[in-house]
């Protein structure tokens, strides 16, 4: 039976992140489950192991996708790890009191990855500690897997699998020409991650030169700011306008008296 044909240039645009993974046959069983639904970038954020990729753990839990480990990139920084990447998803457990919009696998499959303009990674924590919350706070969206509540207990390769079927399906029937709604929608240039956080960290200094922001008792300003426009799927050219509203703020605050 013939398998239908995929595009390519689609499955180079996701990524895998994995944040501080520990062990090595995870990170050789997380090649295998990309590998087995298409998709080839595998990005390692702070291994334990920097030789991970090359350990014999981690080469026999690949079983023939040494492919992925051999080309696989090891850094110490989230922003190298999300460079040029238009949409981020953090897969958790567990939910934040300010966290960005909750996606299942499917919804984010669905309505953001059949973009072929966008880049996209699907970041995923440690197996002991799961992502820390500045980690998430880059994030455009959260991901849970709606599992068995009574047992959620999804090891980090499976919930890898989860996500890369839930893509690759997704893009299956995009290839396949069959209309989806889809709830989020670019008609401009997708701002990167990089921009964004340009634009928030100017946006704090303005808000500081007008006293709108206290830095001593900040309280949860900035982080309910970042929900607010991770709902709204920022453009490049929404950023700039932020950003301009950001120098002429500063610019009519002037400086400060005593």
């Amino acid at each position: 039976m013939n398998q239908p044909k995929t595009d390519t240039s689609i499955f180079r645009t996701l990524r895998f992140i994995l944040v501080e993974t520990s062990h090595p046959g995870n990170v050789g069983a997380a090649a295998r489950a990309i590998k087995t639904m298409g998709f080839g970038r595998l990005v390692l954020v702070r291994p334990r192991f920097r030789d991970v990729l090359t350990q014999d753990e981690a080469i026999a839990f690949a079983s023939g996708a040494q492919d992925i480990l051999e080309k696989a990139e090891i850094t110490d920084s989230m922003d190298v790890a999300l460079g040029n990447c238009q949409f981020a998803a953090a897969i958790t457990a567990r939910l934040r009191e300010f966290s960005p919009p909750v996606l299942t696998p499917r919804e984010f499959a669905e309505t953001v990855l059949p973009d072929p303009h966008i880049h996209c990674a699907l970041v995923f924590g440690s197996e002991r500690y799961g992502l820390p919350n500045d980690v998430v706070e880059r994030c455009h969206a959260l991901i849970n897997i709606p599992a068995n509540p009574d047992y959620s207990s999804l090891n980090l390769a499976q919930a890898i699998q989860v996500l890369a079927y839930e893509c690759r399906m997704a893009l299956l029937v995009r290839n396949g020409n069959i209309a989806r709604d889809s709830h989020i929608g670019f008609h401009g240039d997708p701002a990167s991650i990089e921009q964004i956080n340009g634009m928030f960290d100017h946006l704090e200094t303005a808000l500081t030169a007008i006293g709108f922001l206290n830095p001593a008792n900040p309280k949860k300003l900035m982080p309910r700011l970042r929900r607010l426009f991770s709902r709204s799927q920022l453009e490049t050219e929404e950023v700039n306008i932020l950003r301009g509203i950001a120098r002429q703020i500063e610019k009519h605050a002037g400086p400060k008296t005593n």
